[in-house]
């Protein structure tokens, strides 16, 4: 079924900003994006109307640091190990087993998607990591080469925020919003990409991967 995504500002990255813009999207792929009025011209359509700002999906540099570097506490454990990230010598006391590392890996990719993720380096675009290969196939997320990456990091460590690194729209997604191309989506409820890049990823409310809606926050 056709779906489409509208929100107050487009912006498809590589073209100008669309107010009241929208997405087509058909299965898998974009099959349209401009005004909204012009993108819904076609009938029987389904309609996700969002707040804020509609874009490509982000890209994540460091996700073998978050998802095998960093445990991310199930809820149930968030009495004795809080729900923040835990990582260098508080990580390095826990005695985790490989079924709650995996549960681990999962609730990662679960909260970069959180921040607008749908994109994930690795060198070779290939995870030799079994537990997070495995995780990252089921998500659909893409899996792209490291080539290009920014230089040292910002801070002592990354941060799921791929906004954290400091770059622009442009230099943080994936790649701009193409027709025929993936449908790999993110919505921030900020007003403009001055707000986003100031406030960060963590303002994402919904993000689409390979057409499948597999976050939103409302």
């Amino acid at each position: 079924m056709l779906t489409i995504h509208t929100a107050p500002l487009l912006l498809p990255v590589g073209a100008a900003p669309v107010t009241d813009g929208a997405v087509a999207v058909d299965g898998d792929r974009i099959t349209a994006f401009g005004p909204y009025d012009e993108v819904a011209a076609a009938a029987g359509a389904r309609v996700r109307r969002w707040p804020g700002v509609l874009t490509p999906g982000l890209r994540q540099w460091h996700p073998l640091w978050l998802l095998r570097r960093c445990y991310h506490p199930d809820p149930r454990e968030a009495g004795e190990l809080g729900e923040l990230p835990i990582w260098g010598d508080e990580l390095a006391a826990l005695d985790l087993s490989e079924s709650r590392w995996a549960g681990s890996v999962r609730r990662g990719i679960q909260r970069m998607l959180a921040h607008g993720t749908t994109a994930v380096a690795a060198p070779g675009a290939r995870f030799t990591d079994p537990t997070v290969a495995q995780a990252v196939a089921r998500s659909g997320l893409t899996v792209v080469p490291v080539t290009g990456a920014p230089g040292p990091l910002l801070g002592e460590r990354p941060d799921l925020d791929p906004f954290a690194e400091g770059y622009d729209l442009a230099g943080t997604a994936h790649a701009p919003l193409s027709v025929g191309g993936r449908a790999d989506l993110a919505v921030f409820d900020v007003p403009d990409e001055a707000a986003l890049t100031g406030k960060g990823a963590g303002t994402c409310v919904a993000t689409v991967v390979n057409g499948r809606l597999l976050y939103r926050s409302r």
